[in-house]
């Protein structure tokens, strides 16, 4: 069995590397955080022309028909440049209401149905946001109304539409003015934060509990998928520091104890190479083990980034902490992330529900 990316797979990492190198380098993101902090505008319309909108939705929908280990590689991509531009959550979005039009839950007719929303989001005419903690759902005559506070959603302020769930079912409200959150203050200035406060908010509803955990696997393997960016690119920092940096007349990378810090941020990285790809390649096939795949992703790559992080700034010594060393952009990123759409401790619960219903069940937990 392969288990390396196809060639088309490896040219479109090139393509997207191409991309970001140009509108996301570290002098452009850092001029975005320096100013209004949140969405490049040129960015993210480079992104929609290039079809990024669309990858992973099947060509009867308007998409290009590919999948998520090819959303996957354009995650990583965005996490390696720390990208200013709401693409993981706009794909979430997405997703979702794909998955609903599997199912057949999508309704039909004009722009304010599920079926509107997709077109829109697959164009980018309007803007997706996804929020992972639980609201309270009611049935409201022949519709369905929301109340509660999710976690602080990225992109919210900006979004059209946002995608969340109760414990039983997943539904997708549109921000207007009554719900549209203002903007946080918030440690990781790329992206616009703010509170999605719900009271019997009209919502369309997307599934049921199928659709609730089909949701928590995707949303679970693409902050896998950016996490894995952040590591590979903070590891390329260290490494490169630690080859040009000089300390009693050597490079500091020829130190044993640099090398062996190197070393296990490598083994680190590795082990979230893997571990996303297999989620995404079971995402993408609707194998059995997706939902293991993807709490495991998150799990590995929530505490294997901080590491990795953490790493790369002890490297970097004394310049690591300063606003003009990089690497504070990854700590930064790396730090929501990791909690999104539940944290390593979460996954390790999930992941012992999971494994023990198989138990129970008198099947393999390999």
């Amino acid at each position: 069995m392969d288990f390396e990316l196809s060639d088309d797979q490896v040219a479109l990492a090139d393509a997207a590397r191409d991309l970001l190198d140009g509108y996301a380098a570290p002098a452009a993101v850092r001029a975005r955080v320096d100013g209004d902090g949140g969405t490049d505008p040129a960015l993210w319309d480079a992104m929609v022309s290039q079809g990024w909108t669309a990858i992973a939705v099947p060509e009867a929908l308007g998409g290009m028909g590919l999948g998520w280990v090819e959303l996957a590689v354009l995650l990583e991509q965005l996490g390696a440049h720390v990208a200013p531009a709401p693409f993981l959550q706009h794909a979430l979005a997405t997703d979702a209401l794909v998955r609903a039009a599997a199912s057949g839950n999508v309704e039909t007719g004009n722009d304010g149905t599920a079926a509107g929303w997709l077109e829109r989001l697959v164009a980018a005419t309007a803007l997706g946001a996804v929020a992972f903690q639980p609201v309270t759902a009611e049935a409201d005559g022949d519709g369905w109304v929301l109340t509660g506070t999710p976690e602080p959603v990225p992109f919210g302020p900006d979004a059209a539409l946002v995608v969340v769930r109760s414990d039983d079912a997943l539904f997708a409200v549109e921000v207007d003015d009554a719900v549209r959150p203002t903007v946080e203050p918030a440690m990781d200035r790329t992206r616009a934060l703010g509170w999605l406060r719900l009271d019997r908010a009209p919502a369309i509803r997307l599934g049921g509990i199928d659709a609730v955990e089909a949701f928590c696997d995707a949303g679970a393997t693409a902050y896998a998928a950016e996490l894995l960016g952040i590591g590979a690119r903070s590891l390329e920092l260290a490494v490169a520091y630690a080859g040009e940096r000089q300390q009693f007349g050597r490079p500091i990378g020829s130190f044993q104890a640099i090398k062996h810090r190197c070393a296990d941020m490598l083994v680190d990285v590795e082990g979230m190479r893997s571990v996303v790809y297999y989620a995404a390649w079971c995402l993408a096939a609707g194998d059995d083990d997706r939902s293991v795949a993807a709490s495991t992703a998150k799990t590995w790559c929530s505490d294997a980034a901080t590491r990795v992080v953490a790493s790369c700034l002890q490297v970097h010594g004394g310049i690591g902490f300063t606003w003009e060393c990089d690497v504070h952009l990854y700590l930064k990123r790396a730090q929501l992330d990791r909690i999104s759409f539940g944290d390593a401790t979460h996954h390790r619960a999930r992941l012992g529900a999971l494994l023990r219903a198989r138990v129970e069940a008198g099947a393999s937990v390999i």
